[in-house]
């Protein structure tokens, strides 16, 4: 007999109660008469040589995504007291004592922006450092993580009101949201995005990270920000090729689940990208631009994705499209692509197995390319051979306990997961026909 066995032991179901500042554990059956009632549960079973208790503890994590303008003008309030909402009495916490802020910035954010950033402080009469860090892909490491906690332990802040601000990429974001997630076990942080890629991507979900062992983000946590604050006038300092960059993941959405998105970037994305998704001044909720629309409409199915499964429980993610072959693509000839060009290398060629498994017609291949080739993005590489797509595949199903999970677009804003790896032949033609017809557009 399995003495661990318990499928046939009698199990109490406690509930945990809190009376009088102390929580004592309650029958389940019982009902409540005074007291804070727990989320949490206790299950307890008799074993045959002892007793085994089973926790159940849920994580509620609550944080904000908030666009605004001017977040840099000292007459507004949201990079000091947005994360804590209208509710919250933001005049008591900042007349109590001196207002304290840590801020990480991207050495080249820094460049541009930083006088603006300490006049903003100055302004608001608030103590803090500011910490410029070269924050690229190829040093997304532990000892920038180590850099950051150093900073902010001789800087002083209070673990619960003193949010951390990063300001910069989503290498930037990933490394601040690590450090953030292991001083004293957790110490919020605010995420400001400064590029198009981490605005609709990185800075709305819980994922911090930095690569290790030669693996994109092997090291990291699920820690969501409190706040994210997200003002679109960044995008006037980037470079043509970082809006291409970004609008890689604004069509990963809409090709997985917005048939809307994907008209709107197919008919106004060559315009969107020269303009740098400017949004037009004056324009009401009720009648948005292209770039207002297409930008919203990125982060509200981004969020749909991402707020029911922040820890990844579910392996079944349809954001997950791209983000097969990119991955080892993206460590392979870095820093020769960005990550929203591999992305869309990865896109791409899966675009044509999709197409080779009677997913998509034609018709829908050749438009998905022609938007793709319309955003300034690369639709094939040298480098994805198909020993690199199969060597991704197989590390895939490794590591997805069991099943590949492989999104493909179904059509245009339609997409399933499939479980199965893709048939050789299947991968071969695919592939075979990727590379005749796309070759010659180049590498970027």
């Amino acid at each position: 007999m399995d003495s661990n066995n318990s499928s046939c032991s009698p199990q109490t179901k406690y509930n945990l109660v809190q009376v009088k500042g102390t929580w004592i554990r309650q029958m389940e059956q019982h009902q409540v008469q005074e007291g804070k009632l727990s989320d949490a549960k206790i299950y307890e079973t008799k074993l045959e040589h002892g007793v085994s208790w089973t926790v159940i503890s849920p994580i509620v994590f609550t944080y904000r995504v908030l666009q605004c303008k001017n977040i840099l003008d000292p007459r507004n309030d949201t990079l000091l007291w947005g994360h804590i909402g209208d509710e919250e009495p933001k005049g008591t916490l900042s007349n109590s004592k001196p207002v304290k802020r840590f801020v990480v910035i991207d050495a080249t954010v820094h460049e541009l922006y930083g006088s603006q950033v300490s006049q903003y402080f100055e302004a608001r009469e608030v103590v803090h450092r500011i910490l410029p860090l070269p924050t690229t892909e190829e040093n997304k490491c532990m000892e920038l993580v180590t850099k950051i906690l150093e900073e902010v332990h001789a800087f002083g802040i209070d673990r619960r009101s003193e949010p951390i601000i990063a300001i910069g990429g989503g290498v930037c974001l990933d490394v601040v949201g690590l450090a953030a997630s292991l001083y004293r076990r957790r110490t919020p942080y605010i995420r400001v995005p400064t590029t198009l890629l981490s605005y609709v991507d990185a800075s709305v979900g819980a994922k911090t990270g930095v690569n290790f062992a030669g693996g994109k983000n092997k090291l990291g946590s699920y820690i969501p920000p409190v706040a994210t604050f997200l003002d679109c006038s960044f995008f006037q300092t980037l470079p043509k090729r970082q809006i291409s960059n970004g609008l890689a993941e604004m069509l990963k959405m809409a090709l997985m689940k917005h048939r809307g998105l994907f008209q709107l970037l197919e008919a106004d994305g060559r315009k969107l990208l020269h303009a740098k998704l400017q949004c037009a001044t004056g324009n009401s909720i009720e009648k948005e631009d292209s770039a207002s629309a297409s930008i919203r409409i990125a982060i509200e199915t981004m969020l749909e994705e991402l707020a029911p499964n922040l820890w990844e429980d579910d392996l079944d993610r349809l954001v997950d499209f791209g983000h097969l072959i990119s991955p080892e693509l993206e460590m392979r000839v870095l820093p020769a692509l960005l990550h929203g060009e591999a992305v869309n290398i990865d896109m791409s060629f899966m675009v044509y197995v999709a197409h080779q498994k009677g997913l998509l017609t034609a018709e829908e291949k050749d438009r998905i390319i022609q938007c793709m080739l319309g955003l300034d993005l690369p639709v094939w590489h040298q480098d994805c051979t198909l020993t690199l797509v199969q060597k991704s595949l197989k590390e895939r199903l490794k590591h997805s306990a069991g099943s590949v999970r492989m999104p493909l677009p179904t059509g245009l804003g339609t997409a399933e997961i499939f479980h199965d790896m893709i048939e050789d032949n299947v991968l071969c033609q695919a592939f075979q026909k990727w590379t005749t017809e796309l070759s010659s557009s180049g590498d970027k």
